[in-house]
């Protein structure tokens, strides 16, 4: 094949002579082009990617995959009986009663805002996404009614640590006869986690929920009880089941209607820089159609007299398309390697320029993650190198049109 008359013609036209060296620059600048273009579409879909995927699983390893609270938005009392009601539903994989409030900590002279969740310890134990990201201190000594477990960020904010003190102040106030007083204990911190997400790390501590029952006045109750479900996408039909069998009126908030606006905003972001890098191969492209033309333009008389010697248009047109499709083929190529090498190991490169810089290029608190994540999916890949082949072909049939219809006679005569 790469023996026939279009080949051989294509690839002599590609490997301009040193007086045609401005032909080959154009040729070389817009195979660059694609590649670049390719491979940057490649990274910052997989970085899009990485991001959806390690909130979503962050996000739904925190909290359950939906939320049951009484209407009212009073505690839920009888919530034991409902509890095991909700865990004999089809697709319900744990059901855990919660008690939640919000307080204000001090320690060491800081004094912030936090996020206390009451749990049952074998619940937390449970949750793998903070047992199995203890840092410091161990989940044997979460229990009783003096313990509590912080996020690492959160810990290195008011400087403590496993058997340090940490006081929490509610915003509900106890009656004196010198008037309202905030109720304010001291807990013993018993462990560390670290799960990689700036919010949770740096706002939330857990509690035993006979603790947390006891600190917010709840005796006997819980503000919500959490449902996780072997595919949380069945969201609808498992609230449905709960509100058919329960006669009380609930309140049911699924991970889709409480995070609707973050993951929409992703989405969206997603595919304006789809359409935006787009922009990059489109302008290789039409660097490709100015390249061609500038060889159709430069070889014409070598052109005319091929013709002569009794190639047909059909011949000229193809070795034109060879030789354009040939550097969006390699273009693409180079981008689609270069563009996997780099998202596959983007987290190692991030570290290796920050070192070398010295300042953070990814912080935790601007993007919420500790990490840069990223995650290659088939589809996507696909469709961008797809794209790019698509708009090389279409780039180059204008300029072999062109070279096919040259008039031998005209050329010559013109030269």
């Amino acid at each position: 094949m790469f023996n026939s008359f279009e080949w051989i013609v294509a690839l002599r036209y590609l490997r301009s002579r040193r007086e045609e060296g401005f032909v080959s620059v154009i040729v070389w600048f817009s195979l660059a082009g694609i590649a670049l273009g390719v491979a940057t579409l490649i990274i910052v879909m997989s970085v899009m990617n990485g991001f959806r995927a390690e909130l979503l699983q962050r996000i739904l390893g925190l909290n359950g995959h939906m939320a049951v609270y009484s209407i009212d938005r009073k505690p839920l009392q009888e919530f034991e009986d409902l509890a095991i009601k909700i865990s004999r539903l089809p697709g319900v994989t744990r059901v855990i009663p919660t008690v939640e409030g919000q307080v204000l900590l001090s320690a060491n002279k800081v004094a912030g805002g936090a996020i206390v969740r009451g749990i049952r310890p074998e619940d937390i134990k449970t949750r793998k996404i903070i047992s199995e990201n203890i840092k410091s201190g161990t989940l044997d000594d979460f229990q009783g009614k003096n313990s509590v477990i912080v996020g690492k960020r959160l810990a290195l904010k008011f400087g403590v640590g496993p058997g340090d003190k940490l006081r929490l102040v509610s915003p509900q106030s106890n009656q004196t006869a010198f008037g309202s007083v905030p109720r304010s204990k001291i807990y013993k911190v018993t462990a560390v986690f670290d799960v990689g997400m700036y919010e949770y790390d740096s706002g939330f501590v857990f509690m035993p929920l006979e603790a947390a029952q006891i600190y917010f006045r709840s005796k006997g109750a819980v503000t919500n009880i959490e449902v996780f479900l072997s595919d949380p996408d069945q969201v609808a039909i498992v609230r449905t089941k709960i509100r058919d069998q329960e006669n009380r009126p609930l309140r049911i908030v699924d991970w889709q209607e409480a995070n609707a606006s973050f993951f929409n905003a992703i989405k969206v972001e997603r595919n304006v820089m789809f359409l935006i890098l787009t922009l990059i191969v489109l302008v290789a492209a039409f660097n490709i159609i100015s390249g061609m033309i500038m060889m159709v333009k430069d070889k014409g008389r070598d052109i005319a007299i091929l013709r002569t010697m009794g190639a047909t248009r059909g011949m000229i047109l193809r070795a034109f398309l060879i030789a354009g499709a040939s550097v969006g083929i390699f273009g693409t190529l180079a981008g689609f390697v270069l563009g996997i090498a780099f998202a596959g190991n983007i987290e190692t490169i991030r570290q290796w320029l920050q070192s070398l810089t010295g300042t953070e290029l990814f912080a935790a608190e601007i993007y919420f993650l500790s990490n840069l994540p990223s995650v290659i999916e088939v589809g996507d890949v696909a469709s961008v190198v797809a794209m790019s082949l698509c708009l090389s072909f279409l780039a180059v049939l204008y300029p072999a049109w062109r070279a096919a219809t040259i008039d031998p006679v005209k050329a010559l005569r013109y030269e």
